[in-house]
């Protein structure tokens, strides 16, 4: 059995390291559903629970404590990474998301807001371990196989993802029953989660696929000094990079925008705490589902036509999930619809994105590029979520899709171009 090192297109691939691939596609599958299943039950109730402490306006900033914190974790993951392997930056990430849950439920008990936020940038790590994890799919994979392959540990999330939500009122009412105050079962539930994510990659995830990838290159990684500096020239002089850092930001910032202040909205119209929950957890799971669940369709697309026109679609699908979810108003079933159809766009521009990015650098410089796309695309999400809040209170949900569909524009123009 033979195939080709990711960046190496005349080397074949023993059988040894297939088998590799094989075996770190499985572990990573069952750490994303665990992982996703954390990171939902706690996004599902976060927007609900800033609110009741301090109103709307924190609602959107809490949604962008949690995207800034990806983003800022991610830095410290990506200098493991680029050192040693994939496997210290995802344990420490998870690691971090893990104290970070600890914190938010802490601040539930003593109604701490600023506590909330601190906790919720850390709570950031989980998803920057969970998006991270996308590319160490791809470190081995074969040339005509990687979105696919990225893909497939995207897609992993779905499970617990959707299940994550409709779980956060069950581990409500059942930790009220030992004294949790309400919301804080959710984060209790995430914090073990990410623990057990954050041990089963550090016991199994050897040999560790980047460290293969490079031996069998015969690469070192980049020079630590100005890392970031080097990594930042390489995306400016490859257009694909360029196109693959757009494709993953604009996606993200629609996404984040749009998703973390749906929950408010549901909740204008949604007065029962019971009914509230189980409306959230449902339209979450949708929107969800619709981020995950058809990722492998996204990555058989980009490895048939290519991956610029996924972007593409993914970008049309953005706009009209905004002009779904805008209109919707008290009709649940409309927002679900619109909200899967953002998931949709999300996932085209997340998997075709990312692996346009990926195959458009250098194998020494990969991971650090990789983890400067991601902090870019946290900073443009939080950005969205901070804003997003303050849109919401001052000129209502409508609005905010409204900007989050003009704000594709950007995308259009650079792939088209």
């Amino acid at each position: 059995m033979t195939g080709v090192i990711l960046g190496v297109t005349s080397t074949p691939v023993p059988t040894d390291v297939a088998s590799l691939q094989r075996r770190t596609l499985s572990l990573l599958v069952g750490t994303q559903i665990v992982g996703g299943l954390g990171v939902a039950s706690g996004v599902s109730v976060g927007a609900l629970l800033a609110a009741s402490l301090a109103g709307p306006w924190a609602a959107g900033l809490a949604g962008s404590c949690a995207v800034i914190g990806a983003a800022l974790i991610a830095i410290p993951a990506t200098r493991l990474m680029r050192t040693g392997g994939r496997r210290p930056g995802l344990v420490f990430a998870y690691s971090t998301g893990a104290v970070g849950a600890l914190l938010v439920a802490l601040a539930v008990a003593v109604s701490s807001v600023p506590l909330l936020f601190l906790g919720t940038l850390l709570f950031g790590g989980a998803s920057a371990a969970n998006l991270q994890a996308r590319y160490s799919a791809v470190d081995l994979a074969a040339p005509d196989r990687r979105a696919r392959q990225l893909s497939i540990v995207v897609w992993a999330t779905t499970i617990g993802a959707v299940a994550g939500p409709n779980l956060a009122p069950l581990s409500d009412r059942l930790l009220a029953r030992w004294g949790v105050p309400e919301y804080g079962g959710p984060y209790l539930f995430s914090a073990v989660a990410f623990g057990l994510g954050a041990v089963v990659l550090l016991a199994v995830l050897r040999p560790d696929p980047l460290l293969t990838a490079r031996r069998l290159a015969g690469e070192t990684a980049a020079p630590a000094r100005g890392v970031w500096r080097q990594a930042a020239r390489t995306i400016r002089d490859s257009a694909g990079a360029r196109t693959g850092v757009v494709a993953v930001a604009v996606g993200h910032v629609v996404m984040v925008g749009v998703m973390s202040m749906t929950p408010v909205q549901i909740g204008a119209y949604v007065h029962d705490h019971g009914d509230l929950l189980r409306t959230v957890g449902l339209v979450i799971s949708i929107h969800i589902t619709g981020m995950y669940a058809l990722s492998p369709l996204a990555g058989w697309l980009a490895d048939r036509f290519g991956r610029r026109p996924v972007i593409l679609g993914g970008a049309a699908l953005l706009v009209l999930a905004c002009a779904l979810s805008g209109t919707a108003g008290e009709h649940t079933w409309r927002l679900s619809i619109g909200m899967a159809l953002l998931g949709l766009g999300w996932s085209g521009t997340m998997v075709a994105g990312s692996t346009l990015l990926s195959e458009s650098v250098p194998l020494e410089r990969r991971a650090a590029v990789q983890g400067l796309s991601d902090i870019v695309m946290g900073v443009a999400g939080a950005s969205a979520g901070a804003l997003s809040g303050l849109v919401v209170d001052l000129f209502g949900y409508p609005v905010l899709t409204l900007l989050a569909a003009v704000a594709v524009a950007p995308l259009v123009a650079r792939v088209l171009r």
